[in-house]
Formats: structure tokens, sequence, C-alpha cells
């Protein structure tokens, strides 16, 4: 991760306190202190990604090995713009000539009180984000680190963007295994923008083969529930109840009016749902990335806010009998509560979901969050 350039001015007392304790003799005047520039703002360093591309890939097919085997696949990808750039969520599907087949996507994050991105990778074969790459642009160049195990060790990943307004925008990814001192490069990116992107166009739809010489995984007894989502997709008119002080006993609710879009992704084995509403505590923009494990036959569900632009901890479950609960496990106010998140139709028109926590491990549950939700829009994305 990248050190912020700037720091700020000594604090006022101590800037004092050191001119009150200076020798009385000393005349001159101290230097100044050096003027920093200000940290770049980097909200819309990702809008030249923005629509429709072809994309040429070339990537090592074993990493820190020294195996000398590198592979090429080609195809195409699109990048939409959400809450108006501070994020997007970019998606490719790419076949090798050997019949290998690859779909994947980032959601990326602005952070405007770091001033830094926030990138998040999935493959469909797998349905789980990867860690978050972070960093951020610097005279055109934007460098995201993360720490990952690769063939069981702790490493280092890089990814590293240049010529992002030339059209034809470069991504490198490299790993070091000895704190950055090295550093191998390992899957190399060109793509060419087509056009301007509309959601859905191009549509990925068929899941990422394993990589060559790998033994898949056996198969799940569970019910495949990869269109689960489906009764999602659309635009909905939503009312939002919450639950000002959770778990303290107060019974002191706020409620929100607002508008939710649910888009498909993967052929609806992964959708992004944005939601904007207004109240009296003020604005909201949220968004949710549910990706489906086709491993486990089970969703993962992240969640991020405008204002705190990082992925909490996944929510994982499924549906059963047309419901659908997903639980995870947060610190709140310094405690280890479990959370769970509930979804489930009304109607062919209406929705209901309700967030609970627990503090007892689940023998008792307060509902916090209150969701219902009324369609305004056809389904998009079909």
């Amino acid at each position: 991760m990248h050190p912020l350039r700037r720091r700020g001015p000594l604090p006022l007392l101590l800037v004092s306190c050191l001119v009150i304790t200076a020798p009385l003799f000393a005349q001159s005047s101290p230097a100044p202190l050096p003027i920093q520039p200000p940290l770049h703002d980097g909200a819309h360093d990702f809008d030249p990604l923005l629509g429709n591309f072809t994309f040429n890939l070339h990537y090592m097919l074993h990493p820190l090995t020294s195996s000398p085997d590198w592979t090429d696949m080609t195809g195409t990808g699109a990048c939409y713009k959400v809450w108006n750039g501070r994020a997007n969520l970019d998606t490719v599907e790419l076949d090798s000539a050997q019949g290998g087949h690859m779909e994947g996507l980032t959601l990326r994050l602005y952070d405007p009180d770091a001033r830094q991105w926030r990138l998040y990778w999935a493959n469909s074969r797998i349905g789980r984000l990867d860690p978050p790459q972070v960093g951020d642009f610097r005279d055109g160049h934007g460098d995201f680190y993360t720490t990952d195990t690769i063939n069981g060790k702790t490493t280092l990943i890089r990814f590293d963007w240049t010529r992002m307004t030339s059209g034809t925008p470069h991504f490198e990814q490299a790993f070091s295994p000895d704190g950055g001192k090295t550093w191998e490069v390992n899957w190399i990116t060109n793509q060419t923008r087509t056009s301007d992107a509309v959601w859905g166009q191009p549509q990925p739809g068929r899941r990422s083969t394993p990589p060559p010489g790998s033994e898949p995984p056996p198969p799940s007894t569970a019910r495949d529930g990869q269109h689960d989502f489906d009764f999602d997709f659309g635009t909905w008119k939503m009312h939002i109840r919450r639950l000002l002080h959770p778990l303290t006993g107060s019974t002191e609710w706020t409620e929100m009016e607002g508008t939710t879009v649910t888009d498909k992704i993967w052929d609806g084995r992964a959708n992004l749902a944005t939601v904007e509403a207004d109240g009296p505590t003020g604005h909201l923009e949220l968004l949710s990335l549910r990706l489906y494990d086709p491993r486990a036959h089970q969703w993962n569900i992240s969640f991020a806010t405008s204002d705190s632009p990082v992925l909490g901890s996944p929510s994982v479950g499924g549906f059963t009998d047309g419901r659908g609960e997903f639980y995870d496990s947060e610190l709140y106010h310094g405690r280890n509560i479990l959370v769970r998140f509930s979804i489930w139709t009304v109607s062919p028109d209406s929705v209901r979901a309700e967030q609970a926590f627990s503090a007892d491990g689940g023998t008792t549950w307060e509902t916090n969050w209150i969701n219902t939700y009324t369609r305004v829009g056809d389904k998009s994305s079909d």
C-alpha cells in the first residue's frame, strides 16, 4: 500500500512550545515548513475503463515455480459506472485456443478520505472475492497491493495500470515472495475500447472452467440455486425502517424512502443491487454484490456504502422454499455478534428483506432493518 504523500503541519500547541523553548538569543526566524501539494482526488481515475472492450490476455500457468509456460486468451468485457464513477463494475469473458474459458468481474470502490481505491476480483468458477488490492494513481500510473497465500506461502500481489487514457489500457499482475525485493510478472492484459457499455451487453453467461491439469471438485448434493435471485432483477421502489440503536433495548426507529436497481451478471449467477434512499437521518448510497459459489451451492453477499466504501465480511447462505437466509459474524461495538440477512418474495411485484443481530450465539435475534420493495420497472438484463 502506498504511504500518504502529504504529512499535515505540526499541531499548533507543539509549534508554540517549540518557539517558546528556543534559546532567547536566537533572533533568526525559523525556516518555513515546506508546502506539500494536496493529495490527488482520484475519484474518476478509472473512468477511462468505462465501456465495452476487447481483451488480449497473456498469463503464466504456474507462477513462482520457475516454469516458462505461458498461455493466451482473448475475449470481451464491459465496465459499468456505479455511484457516479466513485465505484464501477468490470466484467470479462475470455477463451483460449485450448478450450479454456474464464468469466470474471472486478468491483472497484473509491475511499474519498484515504483517496485510494479498493479492487475486488472474483472468478465465476469459485464465486468468492479475493482480498482487495488497495492503492492509487500517480501521474497516470496506478499501483495496487495486497497479500494472499500462493503455493502455501504469504505473497505480495501487485496490480499495475498504465495507458489509461489511450483507449488501449494496459494491466499487469506480479507476485513477490520476498517482501517486494523482486517481482515476477505473471499476467498481462491489453484491452481496446469499442463502444459505450449498456448493462448486459456483452452479457457473460458461461462459467469458468478449471485451469488445465486441475481436478474438478466433487459435485455437491445440495440444491443448485444459481438462479435464486432472478426474481430481484429490475427497478424497485423501497421503504426502509431502521432501528437507530441495535442491541441496547432501544425502540427508536427511523424511516427512509428510495429506489433500488438489481442488474444481472454472469447470466444470473451474480448480480449487483444499488440503493439510493433519503430520510431524516440523511442520504444513503448502498450496494450489494451477490456471487454464487457453484462448488458449495451457496451465495456470498457483500455490502458497502459510499461513505464507507469497504466491503464487509460476506453473508453466506442460500434459499429454502423461496426464502433466502444468509449469515456472518462481525464485530459490533467491540463485541462479536452474529448477523442474519433474510429476503423473500411476498408477491410477483413485492419483496421483503430484514437484517437481524444476535449477541447470544443465535439463541435470540433482534430485527433492526426492514426493507419493503414494490416493483416499478421491468426485469433488467433479460
